[in-house]
């Protein structure tokens, strides 16, 4: 697993406002990078774009479609499947299997005979994570990934994130406001905020 993401210039916008402008970064393969900011200034929006789901206002984007899996506040499961008929699922559609131990790994080895629509949240979360093993694409973008999740499953997708995605030469993007324990660059977007017409009373004057 190899794999490089590059981003230039970019320039994304919600709602048909810019919020972010002038976005640059790289992440070379078994690296890390958390985006940080306040809610609203475009942590999800950037990651949509970054995977495909959105086109930007400008800019690019250097990473294969192919390679990115991208993971939102949703967990993306099918509430009438149990938790092993979910990731089975995943694994026909990206024409992978089910890794041995990925039940251990997501603590989920207890549930797999369950429907997905009755586990708590936390286990949802879970079952959903663990779709990442199943995909298993060189490039994460992950929104919010500990949401729901207790500190003993955080610790658990921290230790799965490092040993068995970035040790292999992975690429996790990550907007988060917690700590994950994680060794990774941090760029905060605040920087990048766009400018708005009339934000510095020059423009709008006479309007």
């Amino acid at each position: 697993m190899s794999a490089r993401l590059g981003v230039a210039g970019l320039a994304v916008e919600r709602g048909g406002l810019a919020v972010l402008e002038g976005v640059s970064f790289g992440v070379p393969a078994g690296r890390a990078l958390i985006l940080r900011g306040p809610n609203g200034v475009g942590k999800t929006t950037l990651l949509r774009v970054l995977a495909g789901l959105q086109k930007p206002l400008a800019g690019r984007v250097e990473a294969a479609p192919d390679d990115i899996a991208y993971a939102s506040h949703a967990d993306g499961i099918k509430a009438t499947l149990s938790v092993a008929e979910n990731l089975q699922f995943w694994a026909g559609i990206h024409g992978t299997g089910v890794p041995d131990g990925v039940y251990d790994l997501f603590d989920l080895a207890d549930l797999r005979g369950r429907e997905a629509g009755t586990l708590s949240s936390g286990q949802k979360r879970r079952l959903g994570l663990a779709r990442l093993a199943v995909i298993d694409r060189p490039i994460w973008l992950l929104d919010e990934p500990t949401i729901s999740l207790d500190r003993q499953s955080v610790t658990r997708f921290a230790e799965f994130l490092t040993q068995h995605h970035l040790a292999r030469g992975g690429i996790a993007v990550i907007a988060t406001h917690i700590d994950l324990g994680i060794e990774a660059e941090t760029l905060d977007l605040t920087a990048f905020r766009a400018r708005r017409a009339g934000a510095d009373g020059s423009d709008g004057a006479f309007l």
